[in-house]
């Protein structure tokens, strides 16, 4: 490929997350241009940027599906409900409200992806906060790090470690018995912070419960049909893929999405034209345009110029070479948003270690179902946990990150890049850290 497509396809990918960044204009409308001047350029077609659009669909199904899901419900005022009553719960105390937060979000994200689970529980935190008179947008952040470090804790929670397990075809109950305990350890290092990062929330007390607002559940019998679509939904999210014919995710989710719509439709609670209007494009359009941004790097022959480069600096070292990983790739999953980062590394991965003899031929292959040599499997597990927990550092970090923004926004209320990163660099070089130690001390010494 000509070097100027490269060059031209980096500078285009940096530019986009400066203005990210620096918030010059929506992070949709800079990554929009910036994957839209890729196809001008002529650096990929239109079908090509389609393409990269397309071997994605699981992630862009799965957010549209439950995004749709979630906004049908809204006329029940079920999350206004839930959200009274878990401040009740609370007993009013901010300390017990965030404590909850975490309660509620961690058993969620072990069995459900981290973006997901945000969609669903997310709408209940702004009405929450009101209630107890605190600003949403640091129980949103809050939220974002729980789903993202409990999506360690089975190989299901969180898209980059799937797609990880997946390339190196470790088994459910393996990844529980290896790597679950990392994921344990990253949602108490948040926990940790509670008291510091949120002192504000933590030491607020709401002293007369007795004027909360007592919304109430309208619809109920719509919301009855309602909560079986979800609790369909729910079942084959876990049990979907390991029927005798699979179901993915995505799927599960556009169907619930239809059947949400069509009870809506027949109620006549809310009109089709309503729901698809709220549905959070912005969020969708993002996402579709990183996916082609990422694809130009790929096309041009950035990314294997990188694994070049891996090979230079680990050679053959692989303690030092998961180390380095956890925290490059954290690093870097801080500004480049996780799923297409680890989409890209895999191949980076592999092909390095087929370079450096740590590993056969056969693992370049795409539909390579053996085990790969124990030794190289700490870098995988490094990779892991630095694509998931780098994901908390930056607004553009992870998909979950995204959606909160997105959600934020609809409440009216923007969570600017400078906000999250104020809460997000401690608590991902904490992780970091602790993650670190965990693989050195569990897989390397």
């Amino acid at each position: 490929m000509e070097n100027w497509q490269a060059v031209l396809s980096v500078i285009t990918f940096i530019s986009v997350i400066v203005l990210i960044m620096t918030e010059w204009v929506h992070l949709t409308i800079a990554a929009f241009l910036g994957a839209l001047l890729l196809v001008f350029t002529n650096v990929m077609t239109l079908k090509e940027a389609v393409a990269y659009i397309g071997n994605s669909h699981g992630t862009l199904g799965l957010f549209f599906g439950v995004m749709v899901l979630v906004r049908a419900f809204e006329p029940t005022k079920i999350f206004d409900y839930l959200a009274t009553q878990m401040v009740l719960l609370a007993k009013g105390d901010g300390k017990r409200l965030l404590l909850g937060i975490v309660g509620i979000t961690t058993p969620i994200c072990a069995v459900l992806p981290n973006a997901t689970t945000v969609m669903l529980l997310a709408p209940l935190i702004p009405p929450m906060a009101q209630e107890v008179g605190v600003n949403f947008v640091p129980l949103l952040i809050l939220m974002v790090f729980v789903a993202n470090s409990a999506g360690l804790l089975t190989i299901v929670g969180d898209p980059a470690t799937f797609i990880v397990g997946d390339a190196i075809n470790i088994s459910f109950t393996d990844y529980l018995l290896r790597l679950s305990l990392g994921g344990v350890i990253a949602v108490a290092t948040v926990t940790a912070t509670l008291p510091f990062l949120f002192r504000k929330i933590w030491r607020t007390k709401l002293e007369n419960l007795e004027q909360l607002p007592h919304p109430q559940i309208n619809h109920p019998r719509v919301l009855a049909v309602g909560a079986i679509i979800i609790a369909f939904v729910l079942l084959f999210f876990v049990i979907g893929e390991s029927l005798p014919v699979p179901i993915s995710p995505a799927a599960v989710a556009l169907l619930g999405a239809a059947l949400a719509l069509l009870l809506s439709h027949q109620s006549k609670i809310d009109s089709v034209n309503n729901i698809l209007r709220d549905v959070d494009w912005s969020t969708l359009i993002f996402f579709m345009s990183i996916f082609v941004l990422i694809g130009g790097l790929e096309k041009t022959g950035v990314i294997n110029a990188l694994s070049g480069i891996l090979g230079i600096i680990l050679g053959k070292n692989i303690l030092l070479g998961s180390l380095v990983l956890i925290f490059f790739v954290g690093i870097l999953s801080s500004v480049v948003p996780n799923i297409p980062l680890v989409v890209a590394m895999v191949p980076l991965l592999k092909q390095y270690l087929v370079n450096v003899g740590l590993a056969p031929d056969a693992v370049l292959a795409s539909d390579f179902q053996g085990q790969f040599p124990p030794e190289v499997l700490p870098l995988f597990y490094a990779m892991m946990f630095g694509a998931t927990l780098g994901g908390n550092g930056t607004l553009v970090g992870a998909s979950s990150n995204i959606v909160a923004a997105g959600i934020s926004e609809q409440h009216g209320r923007r969570i600017s890049f400078k906000t999250f990163l104020h809460y997000g660099i401690p608590v991902m070089l904490l992780q970091l850290v602790t993650s670190a130690l965990y693989v050195l001390f569990r897989f390397l010494l």
